[in-house]
């Protein structure tokens, strides 16, 4: 078998196809109309979403409970080294109860000889 005859053959396949095309049944039609129908009208006449609560729209905005997970853990770290202070950075429970704040001056390494008692 030549190429040639491939090709006439595979011409007479797609002559065959091409007259005789498959027709859709009149039930299959009318559902397709109904159902475009259907769709159409729905889009004329939006349904308006249902109105969430403040906490679920808060709880969007933030990413959802990852999001929130996420929060509260950098909030318990801020606590912690708020009360856990390293020591190069001043305790602030000290800061709340100390009357005497020259020393936070005096830390910064400027000239404090101004505030000396000269009498």
């Amino acid at each position: 078998m030549t190429m040639a005859d491939e090709d006439l053959k595979l011409d007479h396949l797609f002559a065959d196809a091409r007259r005789d095309r498959p027709t859709l049944s009149n039930d299959l039609v009318v559902r397709i109309q109904t159902d475009a129908e259907a769709v159409r009208l729905e889009a004329l006449n939006p349904k308006t979403p249902p109105r969430r609560n403040v906490w679920a729209r808060f709880f969007e905005t933030i990413g959802g409970w990852q999001g929130f997970g996420g929060l509260v853990a950098a909030s318990a770290a801020g606590v912690w080294i708020g009360f856990a202070a390293p020591t190069f950075l001043p305790d602030p429970a000290n800061l709340l109860t100390s009357q005497d704040t020259s020393y936070l001056v005096a830390d910064l390494g400027f000239d404090t000889s101004f505030l000396e008692n000269t009498e």
